[in-house]
């Protein structure tokens, strides 16, 4: 309803009655009776009651008064009750369900070099010992940090190894046969929180304590050096294995990789290939030549430190 008011003691009477409160459909009719039967007393001159027009139903509920807040809401199409009642996942990460992952500590390790490493909260593993006997992450990460002098001297020779595909890969199965399978190393990334980073990134942050860097900082560092030593149709070529390496891991650099790739690329047309990037040996010198813009020392400052 709206009031036109020409004077103040009509105001005052509202007031007085408290009738400027917000009033339902009904409480504006009894408002319009009470006044009425005020204004043969007061007299109307200067007022003019406009009657409310009647309410258009809610377009949700259809309800004159809208009941949308007060109507429950529809049982779960999964277990038929309202409020749902299905359980809940538990956290990929924890595996609790609520998710315990930043109650959860990390813990500091000083192994023989006196440095120390973080791992994340002590969560279940699937490290062995070679009689069979379960081991903690701390008890593998001290024993897989005294096997690894054994196959490389330093962090050069670890870089060295690791950015051609045929010495990765002899570590790689050396690392196996003394038990540091690459299942056990993907669970270790998992320890350490590098699940996005290399298995290069392992070793090294068990060997040396030196910062983790994801795959995809490690491609885009690569791809400016690859900007400068490696023609048009090269650079695209390996930008699409780098697309793959960031997506998927290591495994996508082995030289049992290229052709895959290739045929991936070139939608299965080798002719395609050697086309537009030379000749076998070439692709191939190519593909395992610019790996080691991926395992090259950074920049100090451009890498996030534990």
């Amino acid at each position: 309803m709206v009031l036109r008011n020409q004077r103040s003691y009509l105001s005052d009477i509202l007031i007085s009655h408290q009738l400027t409160k917000i009033l339902t459909v009904i409480d504006w009719y009894v408002c319009i009776c009470f006044l009425n039967t005020l204004l043969p007393v007061l007299g109307n001159d200067g007022v003019t009651l406009v009657h409310p027009k009647e309410d258009e139903p809610c377009s949700r509920c259809g309800s004159q008064l809208c009941e949308c807040e007060k109507r429950p809401g529809k049982p779960c199409s999964e277990c038929g009750q309202k409020p749902c009642e299905c359980p809940k996942e538990p956290c990929p990460a924890c595996g609790e369900l609520p998710c315990v992952c930043k109650k959860k500590p990390k813990t500091k390790v000083k192994l023989a070099d006196g440095k120390e490493r973080t791992l994340q909260h002590m969560m279940a593993t699937t490290f062995w010992h070679p009689d069979g006997t379960p081991m903690s992450a701390q008890q593998f990460m001290e024993l897989l940090f005294g096997k690894l002098p054994e196959f490389f001297k330093n962090e050069e020779e670890l870089r060295a190894i690791w950015s051609m595909p045929e010495t990765r890969k002899k570590l790689l199965q050396g690392l196996t046969e003394k038990g540091f399978g690459s299942s056990q190393l993907a669970e270790m990334q998992k320890i350490i929180d590098a699940e996005k980073s290399d298995l290069f990134d392992v070793l090294a942050y068990v060997a040396y304590a030196l910062p983790t860097m994801t795959r995809e900082e490690r491609a885009a560092r690569a791809k400016v050096i690859i900007e400068s030593e490696f023609n048009t149709n090269q650079q695209t070529f390996l930008n699409f294995v780098l697309s793959h390496y960031v997506e998927v891991g290591v495994e996508e650099l082995d030289q049992e990789k290229l052709a895959p790739l290739l045929q991936l690329k070139y939608r299965n047309s080798m002719h395609d290939a050697i086309a537009k990037l030379g000749r076998p040996e070439e692709i191939g010198k190519a593909f395992s030549g610019f790996q080691k813009h991926l395992y090259s020392r950074p920049d100090p400052r451009t890498v996030c430190r534990r």
